[in-house]
């Protein structure tokens, strides 16, 4: 690989960002299924390709969320709502609970709410399940006989879909909130028992006027967690 092909490639990932407020520019169906073949290239165990994607846009993205979102406020209704999957620890433990605070307060920060402000922050939250009004919502899936390995795998696709939209000026944000809704989700997309909810996906364009979408995130400098051994 020569040098300007690892910069431009390195370039691409310090570019990839989660946001959270889209255009409502459509993007074409050519680039959606050119971003779905390359990322199908990500690594698996034995090839076992283990990814199913549905791709949302139009009148049946508007149903998903609006369904979601109604259950999402309603207190009683969302009670009966459970992750299928742990994503997150049951307890919090440091370093990791002080990088998810930091995140947290800096995004409600830039938004202006603070934490008194359970209105307005339930308002933001349930942006998640409008996809933050991205033109196209994906939802993963997995067969229920696949091993935790499968999960790495997934997750190396869902890296290569990320870095191919941005390649091509498109933005993401990979969405775990859906988790909990996966029995709505389910039922909305005629999914076969067999297949469990990963996450979701929000794809578009950024809209560069939303102050939500200048957050930067900070990473760990490589000392923090790499271990040369020799």
């Amino acid at each position: 690989m020569t040098h300007s092909v690892a910069t431009m490639v390195d370039q691409v990932i310090r570019d990839r960002r989660s946001v959270r407020a889209f255009l409502p520019t459509p993007v074409p169906r050519s680039d959606i299924e050119a971003i779905l073949e390359i990322a199908a290239r990500a690594p698996s165990g034995t090839n076992t390709q283990p990814w199913q994607v549905y791709v949302l846009s139009g009148a049946r993205k508007q149903a998903l969320s609006d369904e979601i979102v109604q259950t999402f406020f309603d207190a009683d209704a969302l009670a009966q709502h459970h992750e299928e999957y742990d994503y997150y620890p049951a307890t919090w433990v440091e370093p990791f609970l002080s990088r998810r605070r930091k995140i947290g307060l800096d995004l409600y920060g830039l938004l202006g709410l603070t934490r008194d402000n359970l209105v307005g922050m339930k308002a933001q939250q349930a942006r998640n399940y409008q996809f933050f009004d991205a033109p196209v919502g994906l939802i993963f899936t997995l067969d229920r006989v696949m091993g935790q390995g499968s999960l790495l795998d997934y997750g190396m696709f869902m890296q290569n879909i990320m870095i191919a939209a941005r390649a091509r000026g498109l933005d993401t944000c990979p969405q775990a909130a859906f988790n909990q809704f996966h029995k709505i989700i389910a039922r909305q997309l005629d999914l076969p028992a067999s297949q469990k909810i990963i996450c979701g996906m929000a794809l578009g364009y950024a809209d560069p006027s939303k102050i939500e979408n200048t957050l930067e995130t900070v990473r760990e400098p490589l000392a923090k967690f790499a271990h040369f051994l020799e």
